[in-house]
C-alpha cells in the first residue's frame, strides 16, 4: 500500500494544484472528512461546526479549491457534484434589476410614535404613544442601473416598510413631494425616455440627452417637477440629510368610519443640505458609493440618521379652498396652508447583515396598507398599486415572495394560499379552501369584522366610463412658478445652471425651444436665463391649459438654504496635515468636533501618517489623492512650514485647496500654512471662509461657523 502524500497548506493549496490524494485507507471508525470517531455526538457535531465548509445539501466538502479531474492533468470529470453545484448557483446568483430605483441602499431600524391618533385612525401602531415598530427602509436613485454612481442628478427613493402587529404598512415615496405625471398610464413612456436611448445605450443615470428632453417638453404636467430636478435636491449631500414625501394623498380612517386626507412627510432631524454640481461629478469620480459609504459609516459609529414623520391634516372642508386637486401628484400643499404635525421619529440603527438577502430582495408594495390606513383615487397612485405586486413575480420569481425574511409580516399569518415557486411553509391541515364544514385546527382562518375594510367613498352620481383627465389637474405652471420664486438667489441661479447644463446636450434644436415655451410660462426671468445660457432666442410661450396663477405667495418651506440645520452635527472634516504640525492644534479641533458631534478624517500624503511637533504620529484615514475636499464638509490646513512648501508642489493639494474655495466651503489653516494658501494664490481671495487657526480655543470658533455650512457669499467662487 502506497504511504499517503503530506498533504498540502491552505496557502499551498491556492498557490498550486493539489497533488492527488492518497489511496491509503482512513483509520478504523474514524470519519474520512473530519478524522472524528464515525457516528454519535461527535459526527454530528463536526456536522453543524461553524468552520467546516458543506454543501448545500449539508455534505462536508474536502477540497472547494480543485476541480475533479482524471489525473492531474486529465479532463474534468461530469460527476463532481460539489463543482457542478457551485458553478450551477454562480450561474443563477443575480435576479433581475429593478427596472427603477435599481441603485438602493437599505438600513434597519424603527418607528417611535409620538401620540395617540385614535381621533384620526384606528392604525395600531398610531395607538400608543411610545411604542416602537420594527422598519427596514431603502433610498435609491431612480433612473440609472445598480452599477450607476450615488450623486447622479436625480430623484431619491425613500421607502419605508412599518412591520406593524397588524401586517406590513409600506410607505413608499421620493425625497420630492411632486412626481413628473399625473396618470400611471404614461409611466413607461416617462421611463423609457429617462433611461439609457435605446439605439446607443447610453447616458446612464442621465436625463441630459434628446429623449428626455422631448418627452419633457411634450408633457407640460411635468414642469413643476422639472423644477425640483433642476433644484438641489436632486444632489443630496447625503441620504441623512434629506426629505422624504408619500407623493399621494392618503386616507386616514378612525374606528368610527371617518375619513381624513392626509399627507405624509419625512423631516431630517440633522437638516437638509445638498452638494454642488461640480463637486457631485468630483465625488463620483472619487468615491461612487458616496452615500452608500457615509450611511454605513454613521451607522456603525453610532451616529444613527434620524427623521421625525409628519402628517398634513386635511379635511373636506380644507380641501375644498384649494385651487388644485390634492389627488394630482404634480401638486403639492404648502405648509402654509396646511402645517405638518410631527407624529413620530424614524431611527435607523443597524446596518443589514447581506446586502443581497435584506437591501435586494426586500419589496415595497404601495398596496399594502394596514387598517386605519387608505388609499385616495389618485389615478398615479391607483396604477402603482397594480405595478408594485405585479413586477415582483419577474424579480422574486413567483406569489411566495412574503416567504423572504425581509418581506415577512411580524404578526401571524394565517390563509389557505399555498405551493407556488419557492414556497417555504404551507398552511397546515385538510382544507385548503373556505368555506368549509370543518373543526378545530382543520378548520382553518375565516374573515374577521376587525379587518381591513376599504372607506365606502360614494361615487359621483353622473359617473361613467372615460379616458380623460379631471379639469382641476389642468394648472400645469402655477406651483412649478411658486417653487421657483420660494427659492433663494443662490437656489435659482443652480437651477438655471442645471437647465443649462441639461439643454446644452439635446442635439435637438425643436425640443430646447419647446422647453424654453413652457418655461415662459413658469417665470420670464428663469426663461431669460436659461436662454441666454444656451445663446438662444426666446420663442413665444406656449399655451397652457389652463391660465398658470401668477400671484401665489412663496413658500420659505421649499427652500433648503432657509431651513438649515443651525448645526454641523453629522458633518465631517477633511484635515489636510503633515509632519511637524501643531499637535495641540490637531487635538483642539478634534475635540471641538466631537463635541459637535462631528468627525474629523485625517488626510495624509501618506496613508501611514505623519509625525507632530511632539513626535506623536497621526495616522491618516486618507492619502492625499485619496481624499480629495470634495469629500468633506469643510477642510483644515494644519501643516509644517516645510510641509506646506512640498504640498505645494504637489497638483493633489492644490485641487484639494482649489476645490474646497469653488465649492464655498469653510477652510481653517494654521500660521504655517500660509505659505501653502500664497503660493496658490488664495491668499488674495481670503473672505470671511477662511478660518484662522493660531491657538487652541480657534479650534471651537471654526466649527461654530461651520453650522452655517457653505460660505455662499464668496465672490468668485
Amino acid at each position: 500500500m502506497k504511504k499517503s502524500q503530506q498533504k498540502p497548506s491552505s496557502k499551498q493549496k491556492s498557490a498550486s494544484p493539489k497533488e492527488s490524494s492518497s489511496n491509503s485507507s482512513p483509520s478504523v471508525g474514524k470519519c474520512p472528512f473530519t478524522g472524528l470517531a464515525a457516528g454519535g455526538e461527535n459526527h454530528q457535531k463536526a456536522y453543524g461546526d461553524d468552520d467546516i465548509m458543506t454543501t448545500q445539501q449539508g455534505v462536508p466538502i474536502s477540497d472547494d479549491q480543485n476541480s475533479l479531474k482524471m489525473g492531474t492533468r486529465g479532463p474534468s470529470l461530469l460527476e463532481d457534484q460539489v463543482h457542478r453545484e457551485k458553478i450551477f448557483h454562480f450561474d443563477h446568483e443575480r435576479i433581475p434589476e429593478r427596472v427603477v430605483h435599481a441603485r438602493g441602499y437599505g438600513a434597519r431600524g424603527y418607528f417611535e410614535n409620538y401620540d395617540n391618533l385614535s381621533d384620526l385612525t384606528c392604525a395600531d401602531h398610531f395607538q400608543r404613544a411610545g411604542e416602537k415598530t420594527e422598519t427596514f427602509v431603502r433610498f435609491s436613485t431612480v433612473a440609472g442601473s445598480a452599477g450607476s454612481p450615488d450623486l447622479a442628478r436625480d430623484v431619491r427613493g425613500f421607502a419605508v416598510k412599518f412591520y406593524t402587529k397588524k401586517g406590513n404598512w409600506d410607505l413608499v415615496g421620493n425625497n420630492i413631494p411632486v412626481f413628473f405625471i399625473q396618470d400611471g398610464m404614461k409611466f413607461p413612456d416617462l421611463i423609457h425616455a429617462a433611461k439609457p436611448e435605446p439605439d446607443r445605450g447610453f447616458p446612464q443615470a442621465q436625463t441630459a440627452h434628446d429623449n428626455f428632453w422631448d418627452f419633457m417638453s411634450l408633457m407640460p404636467e411635468a414642469t413643476h417637477m422639472i423644477m425640483w430636478i433642476m433644484s438641489d435636491r436632486a444632489i443630496p449631500r447625503s441620504l441623512r440629510f434629506m426629505e422624504g414625501f408619500g407623493v399621494h394623498t392618503f386616507r386616514l380612517v378612525n374606528a368610527k368610519g371617518k375619513s381624513t386626507f392626509v399627507k405624509f412627510h419625512w423631516k431630517p432631524k440633522q437638516g437638509m443640505q445638498s452638494v454642488v454640481w461640480n463637486e457631485a461629478v468630483k465625488i463620483n469620480g472619487a468615491d461612487p458609493d458616496f452615500h452608500r459609504r457615509d450611511m454605513w459609516n454613521s451607522i456603525k459609529n453610532g451616529d444613527f440618521p434620524e427623521w421625525e414623520l409628519g402628517i398634513q391634516i386635511l379635511t373636506q372642508k380644507v380641501v375644498d379652498k384649494f385651487p388644485f386637486d390634492i389627488l394630482d401628484a404634480t401638486k403639492l400643499i404648502p405648509e402654509e396652508l396646511a402645517p405638518v404635525r410631527p407624529i413620530g421619529r424614524l431611527v435607523l440603527d443597524q446596518v443589514v447583515d447581506n446586502f443581497f438577502a435584506e437591501t435586494e430582495q426586500v419589496a415595497f408594495c404601495t398596496q399594502n396598507i394596514v387598517p386605519g390606513i387608505d388609499h385616495s383615487n389618485d389615478p398615479l397612485l391607483q396604477s402603482r398599486n397594480f405595478s408594485y405586486l405585479d413586477t415582483q413575480l419577474k424579480r422574486l420569481g413567483g406569489p411566495n415572495f412574503t416567504h423572504i425574511p425581509v418581506n415577512a409580516p411580524r404578526c401571524p399569518m394565517r390563509h389557505f394560499q399555498q405551493d407556488g415557486h419557492m414556497a417555504m411553509h404551507n398552511p397546515k391541515g385538510r382544507a385548503n379552501y373556505e368555506p368549509n364544514s370543518w373543526e378545530g385546527e382543520e378548520r382553518g382562518p375565516r374573515e374577521s369584522d376587525a379587518g381591513f375594510k376599504s372607506y365606502p367613498e360614494p361615487a359621483e352620481d353622473d359617473s361613467v366610463k372615460v379616458r380623460q383627465r379631471s379639469e382641476t389637474f389642468a394648472d400645469h405652471y402655477s406651483q412649478a412658478r411658486q417653487f421657483y420664486i420660494s427659492q433663494t438667489p443662490i437656489e435659482q441661479e443652480h437651477m438655471v445652471s442645471a437647465l443649462v447644463f441639461e439643454l446644452s446636450k439635446v442635439k435637438t434644436e425643436g425640443i430646447r425651444t419647446r422647453l424654453m415655451a413652457n418655461l415662459l410660462n413658469v417665470d420670464r426671468g428663469l426663461a431669460e436665463k436659461v436662454a441666454n445660457g444656451l445663446g438662444m432666442d426666446l420663442p413665444e410661450a406656449s399655451e397652457p391649459a389652463r391660465q398658470p396663477i401668477t400671484d401665489l405667495p412663496e413658500s420659505p418651506a421649499l427652500s433648503i438654504l432657509q431651513n438649515g440645520p443651525g448645526s454641523f452635527s453629522g458633518r465631517k472634516v477633511g484635515v489636510l496635515v503633515t509632519d511637524g504640525l501643531r499637535h495641540k492644534v490637531f487635538k483642539a479641533l478634534k475635540s471641538a468636533a466631537e463635541k459637535e458631534g462631528a468627525t474629523i478624517e485625517v488626510v495624509a500624503p501618506k496613508v501611514g501618517g505623519v509625525i507632530a511637533d511632539d513626535g506623536e504620529r497621526i495616522v491618516g484615514d486618507e492619502k492625499l489623492d485619496g481624499g480629495p475636499s470634495v469629500l468633506y464638509d469643510a477642510v483644515a490646513i494644519l501643516v509644517s512650514e516645510e510641509g506646506a512648501t512640498e504640498l505645494a508642489k504637489q497638483p493633489a493639494a492644490r485641487d484639494f485647496l482649489a476645490d474646497a474655495f469653488a465649492h464655498y466651503k469653510f477652510i481653517a489653516y494654521s500660521r504655517e500654512a500660509e505659505t501653502l494658501l500664497k503660493d496658490l494664490q488664495l491668499d488674495k481671495k481670503m473672505d470671511d471662509g477662511f478660518i484662522p487657526l493660531m491657538k487652541t480655543k480657534d479650534a471651537s470658533i471654526f466649527i461654530e461657523t461651520c453650522r452655517k455650512l457653505r460660505f455662499w457669499d464668496r465672490p468668485g467662487a
